[in-house]
């Protein structure tokens, strides 16, 4: 998992829409699948040992309500995310973690699925800092089961995102 990110290519339908973005941008990602137990307690972190990654470099998308506004924010799984500091990086007073139904049709992935990339509407996105301090990281590729792994400036350039400090260790 240290090599870099090569350049995928989408065969057919086989793709989500999160790769079937990162192919049209000409991004270099890597997709890496692994066997989703239901009975996982955490998503995020049952990828992180599957995949064989620190979990400081797996991280998971959360969807949260900011004064009104749905917000993505991409924290690492080994951690939880800062509410008062995601509102503050988008300039909200209050957040709170986005009702599951809105947080799915909204983004058209499933929980534990949602995938910052090829969401159907563009949501502002804020992406932890520590993501910084790694040449690539892992996020969800659109589905339990399927990770991506790219740069994080990439991430950061295709959704729009700013980084801040969300992450809570």
């Amino acid at each position: 998992m240290a090599k870099k990110p090569k350049k995928h290519q989408q065969s057919g339908s086989g793709g989500t829409p999160a790769t079937v973005a990162l192919t049209a941008a000409g991004t270099l990602f890597t997709t890496h699948a692994y066997e989703h137990d239901p009975a996982s307690p955490s998503y995020g972190e049952e990828a992180a040992e599957a995949l064989g990654v620190s979990p400081d470099r797996v991280f998971k998308t959360l969807v949260a309500d900011v004064d009104g506004t749905l917000t993505v924010a991409v924290v690492p799984v080994a951690g939880s995310l800062d509410l008062k500091a995601l509102a503050a990086a988008v300039g909200g007073k209050r957040a709170a973690m986005a009702d599951p139904v809105a947080a799915e049709r909204t983004t058209g992935y499933v929980r534990g699925g949602i995938s910052p990339l090829g969401q159907r509407k563009r949501l502002p996105t804020v992406l932890d800092e520590s993501a910084q301090s790694h040449e690539t990281i892992c996020v969800s590729a659109g589905r339990r089961g399927l990770e991506v792994e790219l740069a994080p400036t990439d991430l950061a350039s295709l959704t729009g995102a700013v980084f801040a400090a969300i992450g809570r260790a």
